[in-house]
Protein backbone atom coordinates (compact mmCIF):
# COMPACT_ATOMS: atom_id res chain seq x y z
CA UNK A 1 0.00 0.00 0.00
CA UNK A 2 1.24 3.49 -0.85
CA UNK A 3 2.49 5.48 2.13
CA UNK A 4 -0.12 8.25 1.81
CA UNK A 5 -2.95 5.71 1.72
CA UNK A 6 -1.59 3.96 4.80
CA UNK A 7 -1.38 7.30 6.63
CA UNK A 8 -4.90 8.20 5.50
CA UNK A 9 -6.51 5.02 6.79
CA UNK A 10 -4.66 5.01 10.10
CA UNK A 11 -5.44 8.69 10.72
CA UNK A 12 -9.02 8.07 9.56
CA UNK A 13 -9.38 5.34 12.16
CA UNK A 14 -7.67 7.46 14.82
CA UNK A 15 -9.92 10.46 14.11
CA UNK A 16 -12.95 8.17 14.17
CA UNK A 17 -11.94 6.88 17.60
CA UNK A 18 -11.26 10.37 19.00
CA UNK A 19 -14.54 11.69 17.59
CA UNK A 20 -16.38 8.68 19.04
CA UNK A 21 -14.76 9.14 22.44
CA UNK A 22 -15.80 12.80 22.48
CA UNK A 23 -19.42 12.12 21.53
CA UNK A 24 -19.57 9.14 23.92
CA UNK A 25 -19.32 11.39 26.96
CA UNK A 26 -20.01 15.05 26.15
CA UNK A 27 -23.77 14.70 25.38
CA UNK A 28 -24.21 13.03 28.77
CA UNK A 29 -22.47 15.71 30.85
CA UNK A 30 -25.78 16.99 32.31
CA UNK A 31 -26.61 13.49 33.55
CA UNK A 32 -23.09 13.10 34.93
CA UNK A 33 -23.50 16.34 36.88
CA UNK A 34 -26.63 14.96 38.50
CA UNK A 35 -24.72 11.79 39.33
CA UNK A 36 -22.11 13.99 41.04
CA UNK A 37 -24.84 15.56 43.18
CA UNK A 38 -25.20 18.88 41.32
CA UNK A 39 -28.85 19.82 41.85
CA UNK A 40 -28.67 23.62 41.54
CA UNK A 41 -27.84 25.54 38.36
CA UNK A 42 -27.36 22.27 36.46
CA UNK A 43 -28.12 23.91 33.10
CA UNK A 44 -25.57 26.66 33.78
CA UNK A 45 -22.89 24.16 34.74
CA UNK A 46 -23.69 22.02 31.70
CA UNK A 47 -23.27 24.98 29.35
CA UNK A 48 -20.09 26.09 31.10
CA UNK A 49 -18.51 22.64 30.91
CA UNK A 50 -19.48 22.25 27.26
CA UNK A 51 -18.15 25.62 26.12
CA UNK A 52 -15.04 25.80 28.34
CA UNK A 53 -13.03 23.30 26.29
CA UNK A 54 -13.93 25.06 23.04
CA UNK A 55 -12.95 28.44 24.47
CA UNK A 56 -9.63 27.10 25.75
CA UNK A 57 -8.99 25.34 22.44
CA UNK A 58 -9.63 28.51 20.47
CA UNK A 59 -6.93 30.25 22.52
CA UNK A 60 -4.31 27.49 22.43
CA UNK A 61 -4.69 26.15 18.86
CA UNK A 62 -2.39 28.77 17.23
CA UNK A 63 0.40 27.93 19.70
CA UNK A 64 0.23 24.18 19.09
CA UNK A 65 0.04 24.79 15.35
CA UNK A 66 3.29 26.77 15.51
CA UNK A 67 4.95 24.02 17.57
CA UNK A 68 3.76 21.43 15.05
CA UNK A 69 5.20 23.35 12.13
CA UNK A 70 8.57 23.51 13.88
CA UNK A 71 8.85 20.01 15.37
CA UNK A 72 6.37 17.93 13.37
CA UNK A 73 2.61 17.30 13.34
CA UNK A 74 2.99 13.65 14.34
CA UNK A 75 4.49 14.55 17.77
CA UNK A 76 1.59 16.98 18.30
CA UNK A 77 -0.97 14.26 17.51
CA UNK A 78 0.75 11.89 19.95
CA UNK A 79 0.82 14.61 22.63
CA UNK A 80 -2.87 15.37 22.11
CA UNK A 81 -3.83 11.69 22.16
CA UNK A 82 -2.00 11.06 25.42
CA UNK A 83 -3.59 14.15 26.96
CA UNK A 84 -7.07 12.91 26.02
CA UNK A 85 -6.27 9.48 27.46
CA UNK A 86 -5.20 10.96 30.82
CA UNK A 87 -8.07 13.46 31.01
CA UNK A 88 -10.82 10.97 30.21
CA UNK A 89 -9.44 8.47 32.71
CA UNK A 90 -9.22 11.16 35.40
CA UNK A 91 -12.77 12.21 34.53
CA UNK A 92 -13.94 8.76 35.62
CA UNK A 93 -12.71 9.52 39.15
CA UNK A 94 -13.87 13.14 39.71
CA UNK A 95 -16.00 13.92 42.76
CA UNK A 96 -17.36 17.41 42.00
CA UNK A 97 -18.17 19.81 39.19
CA UNK A 98 -15.08 21.98 39.76
CA UNK A 99 -12.77 19.08 39.00
CA UNK A 100 -14.71 18.43 35.79
CA UNK A 101 -14.34 22.09 34.81
CA UNK A 102 -10.55 22.01 35.35
CA UNK A 103 -10.22 18.86 33.24
CA UNK A 104 -12.38 20.32 30.47
CA UNK A 105 -10.22 23.45 30.37
CA UNK A 106 -7.07 21.31 30.19
CA UNK A 107 -8.66 19.25 27.43
CA UNK A 108 -9.20 22.40 25.38
CA UNK A 109 -5.75 23.82 26.09
CA UNK A 110 -3.77 20.66 25.35
CA UNK A 111 -5.69 18.66 22.74
CA UNK A 112 -5.64 18.92 18.93
CA UNK A 113 -5.60 15.36 17.57
CA UNK A 114 -7.95 15.83 14.61
CA UNK A 115 -6.52 19.16 13.32
CA UNK A 116 -3.04 17.58 13.42
CA UNK A 117 -4.30 14.54 11.55
CA UNK A 118 -5.90 16.72 8.88
CA UNK A 119 -2.63 18.69 8.52
CA UNK A 120 -0.63 15.48 7.90
CA UNK A 121 -3.18 14.16 5.41
CA UNK A 122 -3.35 17.48 3.59
CA UNK A 123 0.44 17.69 3.31
CA UNK A 124 1.39 14.07 2.57
CA UNK A 125 -1.35 13.27 0.05
CA UNK A 126 -0.65 13.63 -3.70
CA UNK A 127 -2.09 16.88 -5.10
CA UNK A 128 -4.72 15.19 -7.25
CA UNK A 129 -6.04 13.15 -4.29
CA UNK A 130 -6.25 15.87 -1.61
CA UNK A 131 -9.99 16.42 -2.03
CA UNK A 132 -10.77 12.73 -1.65
CA UNK A 133 -8.46 12.37 1.35
CA UNK A 134 -9.87 15.38 3.22
CA UNK A 135 -13.43 14.22 2.55
CA UNK A 136 -12.57 10.82 3.99
CA UNK A 137 -11.30 12.53 7.13
CA UNK A 138 -14.65 14.29 7.31
CA UNK A 139 -16.46 10.95 7.21
CA UNK A 140 -14.28 9.78 10.11
CA UNK A 141 -15.54 12.51 12.43
CA UNK A 142 -19.10 12.12 11.14
CA UNK A 143 -19.08 8.36 11.74
CA UNK A 144 -17.58 8.84 15.19
CA UNK A 145 -20.22 11.44 15.98
CA UNK A 146 -22.95 8.91 15.16
CA UNK A 147 -21.45 5.89 16.89
CA UNK A 148 -20.25 7.69 20.02
CA UNK A 149 -23.63 8.58 21.57
CA UNK A 150 -24.93 5.08 20.97
CA UNK A 151 -21.89 3.49 22.63
CA UNK A 152 -21.81 6.02 25.46
CA UNK A 153 -25.54 5.79 26.11
CA UNK A 154 -25.40 1.99 26.20
CA UNK A 155 -22.43 1.98 28.61
CA UNK A 156 -24.07 4.58 30.84
CA UNK A 157 -27.28 2.53 30.95
CA UNK A 158 -25.58 -0.81 31.63
CA UNK A 159 -22.83 0.48 33.91
CA UNK A 160 -22.29 4.19 34.60
CA UNK A 161 -21.11 7.43 33.03
CA UNK A 162 -17.75 6.84 34.68
CA UNK A 163 -17.35 3.66 32.66
CA UNK A 164 -18.02 5.63 29.48
CA UNK A 165 -15.28 8.13 30.39
CA UNK A 166 -12.85 5.31 31.13
CA UNK A 167 -13.52 3.57 27.82
CA UNK A 168 -13.17 6.88 25.96
CA UNK A 169 -9.70 7.25 27.47
CA UNK A 170 -8.68 3.72 26.48
CA UNK A 171 -9.88 4.30 22.91
CA UNK A 172 -7.82 7.51 22.66
CA UNK A 173 -4.77 5.59 23.91
CA UNK A 174 -5.29 2.95 21.20
CA UNK A 175 -5.60 5.66 18.54
CA UNK A 176 -2.36 7.22 19.75
CA UNK A 177 -0.51 3.90 19.59
CA UNK A 178 -1.62 3.47 15.97
CA UNK A 179 -0.12 6.87 15.12
CA UNK A 180 3.12 6.15 17.00
CA UNK A 181 3.85 2.90 15.20
CA UNK A 182 2.34 3.28 11.72
CA UNK A 183 2.05 6.92 10.65
CA UNK A 184 4.99 8.40 8.74
CA UNK A 185 5.26 12.15 8.18
CA UNK A 186 7.35 12.09 5.01
CA UNK A 187 6.95 15.58 3.53
CA UNK A 188 7.54 17.58 6.69
CA UNK A 189 9.55 20.75 6.18
CA UNK A 190 10.42 22.28 9.59
CA UNK A 191 9.63 25.95 9.97
CA UNK A 192 12.74 28.05 10.58
CA UNK A 193 10.80 30.62 12.55
CA UNK A 194 10.65 30.59 16.33
CA UNK A 195 7.45 29.38 18.00
CA UNK A 196 5.34 32.51 18.33
CA UNK A 197 1.59 33.01 18.27
CA UNK A 198 2.11 36.67 17.36
CA UNK A 199 4.23 35.65 14.38
CA UNK A 200 1.58 33.11 13.37
CA UNK A 201 -1.05 35.84 13.14
CA UNK A 202 1.41 38.15 11.40
CA UNK A 203 2.20 35.61 8.68
CA UNK A 204 -1.48 34.72 8.27
CA UNK A 205 -2.32 38.41 8.01
CA UNK A 206 -0.24 38.67 4.83
CA UNK A 207 -2.06 35.73 3.22
CA UNK A 208 -5.38 37.20 2.03
CA UNK A 209 -6.59 33.91 0.58
CA UNK A 210 -6.09 32.17 3.95
CA UNK A 211 -7.82 35.01 5.82
CA UNK A 212 -10.78 34.60 3.48
CA UNK A 213 -11.00 30.88 4.20
CA UNK A 214 -10.78 31.51 7.96
CA UNK A 215 -13.57 34.08 7.79
CA UNK A 216 -15.74 31.68 5.77
CA UNK A 217 -15.05 28.89 8.27
CA UNK A 218 -16.17 31.08 11.17
CA UNK A 219 -19.28 32.27 9.33
CA UNK A 220 -20.23 28.75 8.24
CA UNK A 221 -19.81 27.25 11.70
CA UNK A 222 -21.66 30.16 13.28
CA UNK A 223 -24.51 29.77 10.79
CA UNK A 224 -24.99 26.03 11.17
CA UNK A 225 -24.65 26.07 14.97
CA UNK A 226 -27.40 28.67 15.51
CA UNK A 227 -29.96 25.90 15.17
CA UNK A 228 -28.37 23.59 17.77
CA UNK A 229 -30.13 24.91 20.92
CA UNK A 230 -33.63 24.62 19.43
CA UNK A 231 -33.40 21.59 17.16
CA UNK A 232 -34.15 19.06 19.95
CA UNK A 233 -37.17 21.14 20.99
CA UNK A 234 -38.44 21.30 17.42
CA UNK A 235 -38.02 17.55 16.93
CA UNK A 236 -39.95 16.90 20.15
CA UNK A 237 -42.64 19.34 19.03
CA UNK A 238 -43.29 17.79 15.63
CA UNK A 239 -42.64 14.23 16.86
CA UNK A 240 -45.60 14.36 19.22
CA UNK A 241 -45.84 12.68 22.61
CA UNK A 242 -44.91 9.24 21.37
CA UNK A 243 -43.07 6.96 23.78
CA UNK A 244 -40.43 6.64 21.07
CA UNK A 245 -39.72 10.38 20.90
CA UNK A 246 -36.17 9.98 22.23
CA UNK A 247 -35.38 7.30 19.70
CA UNK A 248 -36.83 9.40 16.87
CA UNK A 249 -34.85 12.43 18.02
CA UNK A 250 -31.66 10.36 18.01
CA UNK A 251 -32.40 9.18 14.48
CA UNK A 252 -33.04 12.73 13.21
CA UNK A 253 -29.82 13.95 14.83
CA UNK A 254 -27.85 11.12 13.22
CA UNK A 255 -29.28 11.44 9.75
CA UNK A 256 -27.02 14.34 8.74
CA UNK A 257 -23.99 12.27 9.76
CA UNK A 258 -25.31 9.29 7.80
CA UNK A 259 -25.64 11.48 4.70
CA UNK A 260 -22.08 12.69 5.25
CA UNK A 261 -20.77 9.13 5.36
CA UNK A 262 -22.54 8.32 2.09
CA UNK A 263 -21.70 11.46 0.11
CA UNK A 264 -18.55 13.14 1.49
CA UNK A 265 -16.10 11.03 -0.54
CA UNK A 266 -18.08 11.77 -3.72
CA UNK A 267 -17.76 15.49 -3.09
CA UNK A 268 -14.04 15.03 -2.47
CA UNK A 269 -13.51 13.33 -5.82
CA UNK A 270 -15.54 16.07 -7.51
CA UNK A 271 -13.43 18.74 -5.79
CA UNK A 272 -10.27 17.12 -7.19
CA UNK A 273 -11.77 17.57 -10.68
CA UNK A 274 -13.53 20.97 -10.60
CA UNK A 275 -11.93 22.71 -7.63
CA UNK A 276 -12.64 23.18 -3.93
CA UNK A 277 -14.11 26.64 -4.41
CA UNK A 278 -16.85 25.41 -6.77
CA UNK A 279 -17.76 22.52 -4.48
CA UNK A 280 -17.84 24.96 -1.54
CA UNK A 281 -20.27 27.23 -3.40
CA UNK A 282 -22.55 24.31 -4.28
CA UNK A 283 -22.49 23.01 -0.71
CA UNK A 284 -23.20 26.39 0.89
CA UNK A 285 -25.99 27.30 -1.54
CA UNK A 286 -27.78 23.96 -1.20
CA UNK A 287 -27.31 23.97 2.60
CA UNK A 288 -28.82 27.44 2.86
CA UNK A 289 -31.85 26.42 0.80
CA UNK A 290 -32.10 23.19 2.79
CA UNK A 291 -32.08 25.08 6.10
CA UNK A 292 -34.94 27.30 4.92
CA UNK A 293 -36.86 24.28 3.64
CA UNK A 294 -36.74 22.56 7.04
CA UNK A 295 -39.13 25.07 8.60
CA UNK A 296 -41.82 24.19 6.05
CA UNK A 297 -42.38 20.63 7.31
CA UNK A 298 -44.26 19.71 10.46
CA UNK A 299 -44.23 15.97 9.73
CA UNK A 300 -41.28 14.26 11.40
CA UNK A 301 -40.55 11.93 8.47
CA UNK A 302 -40.71 14.68 5.84
CA UNK A 303 -38.50 16.79 8.10
CA UNK A 304 -36.04 13.88 8.37
CA UNK A 305 -35.95 13.53 4.58
CA UNK A 306 -35.09 17.22 4.19
CA UNK A 307 -32.41 16.88 6.89
CA UNK A 308 -30.89 14.00 4.92
CA UNK A 309 -30.78 16.02 1.70
CA UNK A 310 -29.35 18.95 3.63
CA UNK A 311 -26.64 16.68 5.08
CA UNK A 312 -25.81 15.28 1.63
CA UNK A 313 -24.81 18.78 0.51
CA UNK A 314 -23.48 20.25 3.74
CA UNK A 315 -20.88 17.47 4.04
CA UNK A 316 -19.12 19.10 1.07
CA UNK A 317 -18.50 22.37 2.92
CA UNK A 318 -15.83 21.77 5.57
CA UNK A 319 -13.65 19.40 3.49
CA UNK A 320 -13.71 22.08 0.75
CA UNK A 321 -12.67 24.73 3.28
CA UNK A 322 -9.86 22.46 4.49
CA UNK A 323 -8.84 21.89 0.89
CA UNK A 324 -8.61 25.63 0.34
CA UNK A 325 -6.34 25.86 3.40
CA UNK A 326 -4.03 23.32 1.75
CA UNK A 327 -4.17 25.07 -1.62
CA UNK A 328 -3.38 28.51 -0.19
CA UNK A 329 -0.59 27.77 2.31
CA UNK A 330 2.97 26.44 1.96
CA UNK A 331 3.62 23.12 3.71
CA UNK A 332 5.84 24.68 6.40
CA UNK A 333 2.92 26.87 7.57
CA UNK A 334 0.17 24.30 7.23
CA UNK A 335 0.04 23.22 10.88
CA UNK A 336 -0.47 26.82 11.94
CA UNK A 337 -3.01 27.35 9.16
CA UNK A 338 -5.14 24.41 10.33
CA UNK A 339 -4.82 25.54 13.94
CA UNK A 340 -6.17 28.96 12.95
CA UNK A 341 -8.97 27.19 11.08
CA UNK A 342 -9.71 25.26 14.26
CA UNK A 343 -9.82 28.50 16.24
CA UNK A 344 -12.25 30.05 13.75
CA UNK A 345 -14.36 26.89 13.89
CA UNK A 346 -14.51 26.91 17.69
CA UNK A 347 -15.37 30.61 17.91
CA UNK A 348 -18.25 30.05 15.50
CA UNK A 349 -19.26 26.94 17.44
CA UNK A 350 -19.46 28.92 20.69
CA UNK A 351 -21.18 32.02 19.36
CA UNK A 352 -23.71 30.30 17.09
CA UNK A 353 -25.75 28.46 19.77
CA UNK A 354 -25.81 31.55 22.00
CA UNK A 355 -27.18 33.68 19.17
CA UNK A 356 -29.65 31.00 18.07
CA UNK A 357 -30.96 30.57 21.60
CA UNK A 358 -31.39 34.34 21.94
CA UNK A 359 -33.32 34.63 18.67
CA UNK A 360 -35.53 31.67 19.59
CA UNK A 361 -36.30 33.24 22.97
CA UNK A 362 -37.26 36.58 21.43
CA UNK A 363 -39.19 35.22 18.42
CA UNK A 364 -39.85 31.48 17.81
CA UNK A 365 -38.19 28.28 16.63
CA UNK A 366 -39.07 28.85 12.96
CA UNK A 367 -37.25 32.18 13.02
CA UNK A 368 -34.03 30.33 13.87
CA UNK A 369 -34.38 28.07 10.81
CA UNK A 370 -34.92 31.17 8.70
CA UNK A 371 -31.92 32.91 10.24
CA UNK A 372 -29.70 29.85 9.73
CA UNK A 373 -30.70 29.56 6.08
CA UNK A 374 -30.22 33.26 5.40
CA UNK A 375 -26.81 33.24 7.09
CA UNK A 376 -25.74 30.30 4.94
CA UNK A 377 -26.90 32.10 1.80
CA UNK A 378 -25.09 35.27 2.87
CA UNK A 379 -21.96 33.16 3.36
CA UNK A 380 -22.49 31.78 -0.16
CA UNK A 381 -22.63 35.28 -1.62
CA UNK A 382 -19.50 36.32 0.31
CA UNK A 383 -17.71 33.19 -0.92
CA UNK A 384 -18.60 33.90 -4.54
CA UNK A 385 -17.69 37.58 -4.29
CA UNK A 386 -14.33 37.12 -2.54
CA UNK A 387 -13.21 34.27 -4.76
CA UNK A 388 -14.26 36.05 -7.92
CA UNK A 389 -12.35 39.16 -6.88
CA UNK A 390 -9.28 37.10 -6.01
CA UNK A 391 -9.40 35.35 -9.38
CA UNK A 392 -9.93 31.88 -7.88
CA UNK A 393 -13.39 30.88 -9.02
CA UNK A 394 -12.72 30.33 -12.72
CA UNK A 395 -9.82 27.95 -12.08
CA UNK A 396 -10.08 24.21 -11.39
CA UNK A 397 -8.17 22.82 -8.42
CA UNK A 398 -5.49 21.15 -10.51
CA UNK A 399 -4.39 24.51 -11.90
CA UNK A 400 -4.24 26.23 -8.55
CA UNK A 401 -0.94 27.32 -7.16
CA UNK A 402 -0.16 27.57 -3.48
CA UNK A 403 -0.12 31.10 -2.25
CA UNK A 404 2.98 32.06 -0.38
CA UNK A 405 2.77 33.61 3.02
Amino acid sequence: MESWKKNLWILWFGSFIVSSSFSMVIPFLPLFLIELGVTKHTEMWSGLLFSSAFFAGALSSPFWGAVGDKYGRKPMIIRAGMVLFVIYVLMAFVTNEYQVLILRLLQGLLSGFIPGAIAIVGTNTPEKKVGYALSMMSTATATGGIMGPMIGGTLASLFSNRMAFGLAGVLCFIATLLVIFWVKEEKFVPSKERVSVVNTFKVAGHNKALLTVLALTLLTQFSVMTIEPVLPLYIAQIGGSSSHTSMIAGFVFSIVGIASILFAARWGRLADKIGFHKVLLIGLLASGIGSLAQMLFSNIWAFSAIRFVYGAFFCAVFPALNGLVVRNTPSEFRGRAFSLSQTANQIGGMAGPLFGGLVSGIFNIHSVFMMTGLLMLITTVITYWTMRNSGQSPLPAKNKTSASS
